[in-house]
């Protein structure tokens, strides 16, 4: 997206969602990202996302994505979380703090409607150039 050198994904090893890769600034990057497909969820009986997570101390951000759209493009309701560098953690992301943006720029609206959750991604943008690596467990809502 938009030139930018960073490498990452997703591989699933020993039951566990690995999200890894190299950050790059270099030519107006600075992120990587992953996202379920084909989702569809009704979340509106919850009020937010845990996570259970093995950390490399960095924050990242909790994406969820409805049918709402910005330029024609969807729009990702976000909050950052903080990791622990080498240890498993529960993690609480209520729906409550997540605000809608579109690559990178902050929006006033449109509201997060979570009878129409179509996706649920993680994204490491935090300006730090370098190897990163989260491990996920599992996620849930409460």
């Amino acid at each position: 997206v938009m030139g930018g050198r960073s490498k990452g994904g997703p591989e699933v090893k020993e039951g566990f969602l690995h999200f890894s890769g190299t950050l790059s600034l270099e030519n107006n990057g600075g992120f990587s990202s992953i996202r379920t497909r084909d989702f569809s969820g009704d979340l509106s009986d919850s009020e937010g996302l845990v996570l259970r997570v093995l950390g490399d101390g960095r924050t990242y951000q909790l994406r969820v994505s409805t049918d709402a759209t910005y330029r024609r493009s969807r729009i990702a309701y976000r909050a950052d979380f903080e990791t622990k560098k080498g240890e498993w953690t529960e993690v609480k992301v209520p729906f409550s703090s997540m605000k809608p943006g579109w690559r990178g720029m902050k929006l006033k609206g449109p509201e997060l409607d979570l009878t129409k959750v179509t996706e649920i991604g993680i994204l490491l943008g935090d300006k730090k150039p370098g190897e990163f690596a989260l491990k996920v467990d599992w996620v849930k809502s409460y």
